[in-house]
């Protein structure tokens, strides 16, 4: 099952670590994406106050591409939607809603646009879905490996 966190601001890149921090930290979270507007090209005023900066998840670093306006998170059971609720109740103060009205947010088989895009290669369940077919794969997505030291 898939749910949409739709906070009522934009997401700044500090709340943005802290929240996929937490999230991400649930056994039960298969994948997360994260969604909004891309951030402008680097100029000296975005160096200096911008939010593009690179973020700890997990412990590996991402670079923080988009401002975050949507979370899709990829669940096993409903019951977690619960502690993600709570997760959010913590870091977005402002208001949010979790959407659980669409079957799925993220792709979960391939389309025509990734075999034209990436060919006849055999892609891991876990990238489908994870790409905007208007970017190049790498500049897109990252992979956050769970810790599975902990379970």
């Amino acid at each position: 099952m898939d749910i949409e966190i739709f906070p009522f601001r934009i997401l700044g890149s500090d709340t943005t670590e802290k929240l996929l921090n937490e999230i991400e930290s649930l056994d039960d979270v298969k994948r997360t994406v994260i969604h909004g507007p891309r951030f402008p090209p680097l100029d000296d005023f975005e160096r200096k106050y911008g939010d593009r900066r690179v973020i700890t998840i997990n412990g590996e670093e991402v670079e923080l591409k988009v401002k975050t306006g949507r979370i899709w998170i990829e669940l096993g059971n409903t019951e977690t939607i619960d502690l993600i609720d709570e997760i959010c109740g913590k870091y977005l103060p402002f208001g949010y809603d979790i959407n659980t009205n669409r079957e799925q947010y993220i792709r979960k088989s391939r389309t025509v646009t990734d075999d034209m895009k990436y060919g006849n290669v055999d892609m891991p369940d876990e990238l489908i879905g994870m790409t905007d077919q208007h970017s190049k794969f790498s500049e897109s997505v990252s992979l956050i490996k769970k810790d599975k030291s902990n379970s």
